[in-house]
């Protein structure tokens, strides 16, 4: 017996990634419904290597028989019908930005704060995190675990897909666009994106800051601990998919490169890949596909009492979005938290 899922934003790049990761993952299904806005529907969308899904209207589809949903539509269209899934008994995970700082809204990396999902049940409703906050988390939660984290300075380089299909469209068009002279006009960032690096993601906010910038801060304290202080730059660069951070951490104790790297090596959702020569690390480009967050480059950093330095990498719309999503699932029902109805 397995459970009835919805699959809001279907046809965007998160939506068939979702589709993609439950069905490699074998999750407990009885029915997969792929859903989407009106202009969509009748559009046919892969589930698995054999079956496909029509979409269906978002704004028409009644929730009442569905048990979990994964939202990805925008956060706008999940500020209207997230909550009308949930008040129909549809637990929603949702991967827009719209619910993440709710207080009464568990924030949830699995491999970090699995123990959140228990208050889900007061609003139905479960905040996959930003993909940049995701990765960086999984990364620092088993540091944090032997010497408490105090400050992190974080630079990301995040691949256009973050932005949406039609981002990854514009990446592609300004490239060919270069080779052959033509102007590369912006229409999805506010420069060109090809051969370049934008130093701005989302909107800005009074204090100079992108509201991406405040996201990883926010979200970081929020899954966890309150008393870190973070400050990220965060930067588009001209990659499809797979995002990168330099991360630098400073703790209010002594912790080792050889402490960190036992940690690291021992820990859920990480995969130390560490030689220092050439090519002893990860990029994007390897992370496409892949499941875990790779950390790289860890070293000493000299200019704190107790730093440590890091590279990490990881696939944005899988681990930093789908994968997410169906990991919290797969927690909730390991928990006993849902449970799947009889047909």
């Amino acid at each position: 017996m397995g459970y009835r899922v919805a699959v809001v934003g279907a046809t965007g790049a998160v939506g068939r990634e979702m589709l993609k990761t439950l069905a490699e993952r074998d999750f407990p299904i009885r029915e997969v419904v792929a859903l989407a806005s009106g202009r969509s529907v009748g559009q046919e969308v892969s589930f698995g290597e054999k079956s496909v899904l029509k979409v269906q209207a978002l704004e028409r589809f009644d929730f009442r028989n569905t048990e979990l949903g994964f939202f990805s539509p925008g956060a706008a269209v999940s500020a209207v019908h997230a909550p009308r899934a949930a008040a129909a008994g549809c637990v929603v995970i949702d991967n827009t930005s719209h619910f993440r700082m709710e207080h009464d809204v568990p924030l949830v990396v699995p491999e970090v704060n699995a123990r959140h999902l228990k208050n889900f049940a007061r609003r139905n409703i479960i905040a996959n995190p930003n993909c940049s906050t995701i990765q960086m988390v999984v990364a620092l939660k088993p540091l944090q675990d032997i010497a408490k984290i105090k400050r992190v300075v974080v630079s990301t380089y995040q691949s256009v897909s973050g932005a949406g299909r039609e981002a990854m469209d514009e990446l592609f068009n300004q490239t060919r666009a270069m080779f052959v002279n033509d102007p590369a006009v912006p229409e999805q960032f506010s420069k060109p994106i090809a051969f370049n690096v934008i130093p701005h993601i989302d909107a800005f906010l009074e204090d100079g800051a992108t509201k991406e910038e405040w996201k990883m801060a926010a979200e970081t304290r929020k899954i966890l601990d309150p008393d870190i202080a973070v400050i990220a730059t965060c930067v588009r660069v001209p990659v499809f998919i797979g995002h990168a951070e330099a991360v630098h951490v400073e703790f209010e104790s002594a912790i080792t490169e050889e402490q960190a790297i036992e940690a690291l090596r021992d820990a859920p959702g990480v995969q130390l890949i560490d030689k220092r020569e050439d090519g002893g690390y990860v990029t994007p480009l390897e992370s496409v596909g892949e499941d875990a967050v790779y950390v790289s480059r860890l070293r000493q950093d000299p200019t704190v009492p107790h730093g440590l330095a890091f590279w990490c990498v990881s696939d944005n719309l899988r681990k930093g979005a789908a994968l997410n999503a169906v990991q919290i699932a797969e927690s909730l029902h390991a928990q006993g938290l849902v449970k799947p109805r009889q047909k």
